[in-house]
């Protein structure tokens, strides 16, 4: 927060100027106020110092208060949106403070005023928004219940939503979901941790969450007399969070917001549904090492305009359960691809742009020059795009058809008032093309070509007096006149008016050149004045007409979208996704999409069969053999079918599905306090409690942060529960070979396994080839020590763990044991059961305690722990 400056003196005794600056600063004192000075925005007090600091500025002073200095910083208005943008993305809050009185007609300072807040989840400046995601603004309300009210919009975009969640859980989801860039939440609310530490959090008063209040707010603001035609009936909650955002949004504007049209609710029901955990674990659009191509979006995005790309994200983050649309999407990516179309769309819209945007900045008369002329050459494209899908048998096509609509006289209108290559600012001018209005067309040829009219008029007049030595000249000081000779001024004519004597030579105005002058010295200023009254009456215009565009604008980003998946499609050859009625899952030739895409090497292709008598797959295998992959591919296959995508296999054919949920990797999380174990079991008693026999599950080694025999009964009962309770589709990976038997006992459950095979090389030892393919039936081994060897673990320690291992195996009477799932010896208490003396032992024998440096008693210890 930034803190507000000290006033220890009496305000009359600051001057007027930063009387007139503290008034504002009083007024937002928890943001940073960029206050117009001439050509520069300067910060004072302790924003000085911030900026300073966060923008790597100079720190200088300008007067004094209370007897000190007062620090001062400053940046160039034409470079502020550069500065403005870096504080954004660190979450910071700028007031821009204008001057907005004529300084030429002012008494005394010129008049200021706060004209708009910039926030990170309220810019719509270009410069400050990353062009392929959305920027949204969040507001939660929290129910007595422990429910949860969202609003969120996009103001770049005009998207206003709603939904409502019944826990924590639910909001964790939705949170990892959207993403926001800046979040509004009820100062008097206690938060779970996840909330208080978003970025961009602001605390609002309760008393903007009240329910009665954003209704009247949200009545007013769109003109209607109740909420039900939104279909928000009963969401109070959601509704409060509603009128809060409202409510912050025309605080920080200050402005209009005619492209913020209605809002729209986001229902559970219409999804699958991905908690946190599972969105995370599938790397939808985000990887821990932050390299996007390594995304499921990395691979799949190769849209031509920035609001496809926003789409197509949306579209992956919210995988949806209605099959008609799902099937049309299907069905209009076929017609593509079978006609040769996608290529050819792709070609039109690269030159579409980000209209979508564009709009938003039309409706916030804050659109530049070359956002319009971006809009002309988008509407241009609108007929040639139509053109291409109107034959095309598609009922989603000829929507699409409609929904971009016909804009010729508007993209007329365009073409005829901006000129081809507009300069990116229009306080200079230069925007308006020639032709469009005579005044203005008169204003330029006067600015322009006054030299050439003097040139006529001094001929004109020559002919006229018969005085062959006269001449047309200007002065700076007494401005345009007529020279004549003094030899000759006895011949000048009667309307020819004395400006000025000189030494030579008489100089006469006539009414014909002053009214010249008048109109060739104010040209420029009427100019400049005329071509902006001819903008902002064009974003008039435009406003009025701004449904129709918006809608044009998003049919253009799903045709992006859908042809972009058409060329997916093709290039890394997917096929169409068969939606049945009938439960299961059944994929033929499957591949992960991203290890596919990344790895040099061909990938070995899986099948996979799940229906209502087979539920659950137990996959054992080696380590680095592939289950995590396996389980992954099918779970991302099974998500792009919800998208309305082609998958990566050469047949997939998926029932209804209402859930995904993951359970994969270790990791603590010690910002809740949770260790790894802790994790583990949260997440798995989230799946335990919420999947249902239309989820699909991927759980891949429970209970292995605990103890043998924990860890060995916590997986069995979670597979038991998942496989008699759940009924969910389970694919079950684990080491505990145990676990296998688990098929004999409940027809549900099948085994399959993924093998490695080991051969022995004469110049590099014993090798391990993982085969990467699934087979029926369990694994008959781990391969653990072989694969710690391909780690580079040192030669002594694997043969140590061999001697262990062996003994391990032959177990406490000195033959091969034979564990059962929870009657076993378990390794930790056969190490010292063993009738023989174990590692341990034989190595704790060699050791002197009183002999050892503290080095080496460490480095023993280490050779322990590596046994045990």
């Amino acid at each position: 927060m930034t803190l507000r400056p000290v006033q220890t003196e009496k305000p009359a005794e600051h001057t007027p100027f930063m009387r007139q600056y503290l008034a504002a600063k009083a007024e937002h004192p928890d943001v940073l106020l960029f206050f117009r000075m001439g050509d520069f925005y300067e910060l004072f007090f302790e924003d000085a110092r911030k900026a300073a600091r966060l923008l790597d500025i100079t720190l200088t002073q300008r007067g004094q208060s209370a007897g000190a200095p007062i620090p001062m910083a400053g940046v160039p208005y034409h470079a502020a949106e550069n500065y403005l943008a870096r504080l954004v993305r660190l979450g910071e809050s700028v007031a821009i403070c204008e001057q907005i009185g004529d300084p030429a007609l002012a008494k005394g300072i010129v008049e200021r005023k706060v004209v708009r807040i910039v926030t990170p989840g309220t810019v719509t400046d270009a410069a400050l928004l990353e062009e392929r995601r959305d920027n949204l603004l969040l507001a939660i309300a929290a129910g007595a219940n422990g429910g949860y009210g969202l609003a969120w919009v996009d103001l770049s975009s005009g998207r206003f939503l709603l939904s409502e969640v019944p826990h924590a859980e639910g909001l964790a989801a939705e949170l990892a979901r959207l993403q926001p860039a800046e979040t509004l939440i009820d100062e008097n609310v206690a938060w779970p941790r996840l909330v208080s530490s978003l970025p961009g959090l602001r605390k609002r008063p309760p008393w903007h969450y009240d329910g009665d209040a954003a209704k009247r707010e949200l009545n007013r603001f769109f003109g209607t007399r109740d909420l039900g035609g939104f279909g928000v009936d009963g969401m109070h909650l959601a509704i409060a969070a509603a009128g809060c955002l409202l409510g912050y949004v025309e605080e920080t504007q200050k402005s209009a917001l005619p492209h913020l049209t209605g809002m729209a609710v986001e229902s559970a029901s219409e999804t699958i549904a991905l908690d946190a955990a599972t969105r995370r674990n599938l790397e939808l659009d985000t990887h821990p090492s932050g390299r996007t191509e390594h995304t499921l979006l990395g691979v799949i995005d190769d849209t031509v305009t920035p609001m496809g790309a926003r789409l197509l994200r949306r579209w992956l983050t919210r995988p949806l359960r209605s099959r008609d649309l799902l099937r049309h999407r299907h069905q209009a990516i076929g017609m593509m691809l079978d006609s040769r179309r996608h290529e050819p769309l792709r070609e039109l819209l690269r030159g579409v742009g980000d209209l979508e945007r564009i709009l938003t900045r039309v409706a916030l008369r804050s659109a530049r020059p070359r956002d319009l002329s971006t809009l002309r050459d988008g509407l241009a494209a609108a007929p040639a795009l139509r053109e291409q899908i109107a034959s095309l048998d598609s009922p989603l096509l000829h929507a699409l058809v409609e929904r971009i609509g016909d804009h010729a006289q508007t993209a007329a209108l365009l073409a005829s008032a901006i000129v081809a290559q507009p300069p990116v600012l229009q306080r200079d001018g230069g925007v308006v093309a020639d032709g469009y209005d005579a005044e203005l067309d008169e204003l330029r040829r006067l600015s322009t070509h006054a030299d050439q009219y003097l040139v006529e008029l001094e001929e004109r007049e020559k002919a006229a007096s018969g005085i062959t030595t006269l001449k047309v000249g200007y002065n700076r000081v007494h401005g345009y006149y007529i020279e004549i000779s003094k030899g000759q001024s006895d011949r000048a004519p009667a309307h020819y008016t004395r400006r000025q004597t000189t030494k030579n030579a008489e100089r006469y105005i006539t009414e014909e050149l002053k009214a010249f002058e008048d109109k060739v010295l104010s040209a420029k200023e009427r100019s400049l004045m005329r071509e902006r009254a001819l903008y902002e009456a064009l974003l008039d215009t435009l406003t009025q007409e701004l449904e129709p565009l918006k809608a044009a604008a998003a049919a253009m980003a799903e045709l992006d979208v859908l042809s972009n998946l058409a060329e997916r499609a093709q290039a890394l050859d997917w096929s169409a996704p068969e939606l049945s009625d009938q439960p299961g899952i059944a994929i033929e030739r499957g591949r992960h999409p991203v290890v596919e895409k990344v790895r040099d090497e061909p990938f070995e292709p899986n099948d996979l069969v799940l229906d209502d008598a087979r539920r659950m797959l137990v996959i054992t295998g080696p380590n680095m053999g592939g289950k995590s992959t396996y389980m992954r591919q099918n779970a991302l296959i099974v998500l792009l079918a919800h998208i309305g995508s082609y998958v990566p296999a050469s047949r997939a054919v998926i029932g209804p599905i209402d859930r995904i949920f993951t359970r994969i990797g270790a990791g603590d999380d010690l910002s809740r306090g949770q260790s790894t174990f802790m994790v583990e079991m949260s997440e798995t008693a989230n799946i335990l409690h919420n999947a249902t026999a239309d989820s699909l599950v991927l759980m891949d080694e429970v209970g292995r942060g605990t103890s043998t025999y924990d860890g060995l009964s916590l997986a069995r009962a979670a597979a038991v529960h998942l496989a008699r309770s759940s009924r969910a589709y389970t694919l079950f990976a684990t080491h505990y070979f145990e676990l296998t038997e688990l098929a004999g006992e409940f027809p549900a459950i099948a085994n399959v396994h993924l093998d490695a095979v080991e051969f022995h090389d004469q110049k590099r030892g014993d090798q391990l080839v993982f085969m990467h393919a699934v087979k029926e039936g369990p694994a008959n081994r781990s391969f653990g020590l072989q694969v710690a060897a391909l780690a580079g673990l040192p030669k002594s320690v694997i043969a140590d763990a061999r001697r262990t291992l062996a003994e391990l195996e032959r177990g406490p009477h000195g033959h091969a044991s034979t564990r059962s799932p929870v009657a076993d010896v378990s390794p930790q208490l056969g190490l010292f059961a063993s009738p023989q003396p174990s590692a341990i032992e034989r190595t704790l024998e060699t050791i002197d305690p009183d002999a050892l440096t503290p080095r080496e008693a460490l480095e023993a210890l280490y050779r322990l722990k590596a046994l045990a």
